[in-house]
């Protein structure tokens, strides 16, 4: 029985993502592998490239053959070399990380300010939030005495005619 070492197909229309798997020659090219050692996506920039680097060195051990596309990946990230017993080539490029939103904020005001104003800009926001909340609150407090003082003084006034009448 013939091992291959080659992709197998999966993703959407037009964007293809492949897997590196080992299968038997004869199975369809999406068909059940016998083992996956790896993933490949050509449409991210740089490709995307991950190999289990001892799996791989194992089949090729074991005379599973690679097919064209597959050692080309293989070369790419070094295990075709490993296998060979060469030289390691220059390390894959990988993607830049993703910058911090907040940081690109920073950067953003800094440049339209010339210094970064953070911390003017949250001053007055969380003073303006604050102020009418404190207002609210006396106003409150004030009308909650004003409507007590009149109660009382309305009951005041209310014993002291019935005081009158009884004496």
């Amino acid at each position: 029985m013939a091992v291959k070492i080659r992709l197998k197909r999966i993703g959407k229309k037009r964007a293809p993502h492949y897997r590196i798997v080992v299968m038997d020659a004869r199975a369809k090219r999406d068909g059940r592998a016998i083992e996956e050692i790896g993933k490949y996506n050509p449409k991210a920039e740089p490709s995307f490239i991950h190999v289990e680097s001892d799996r791989a060195q194992y089949w090729l051990g074991v005379g599973a053959q690679p097919t064209e596309a597959v050692a080309a990946i293989f070369r790419a990230s070094g295990d075709w070399q490993k296998f060979k017993g060469l030289e390691a080539p220059a390390p894959l490029r990988v993607k830049e990380p993703k910058r911090d939103k907040q940081e690109i904020f920073n950067e953003a005001l800094a440049e339209a300010h010339g210094t970064l104003k953070t911390e003017a800009v949250t001053k007055k926001a969380t003073a303006k939030k604050a102020e009418p909340k404190a207002e609210k609150k006396d106003d409150a407090a004030e009308a909650k005495v004003e409507e007590a003082a009149p109660a009382a003084d309305a009951a005041a006034a209310a014993d002291a005619p019935a005081d009158d009448a009884k004496a």
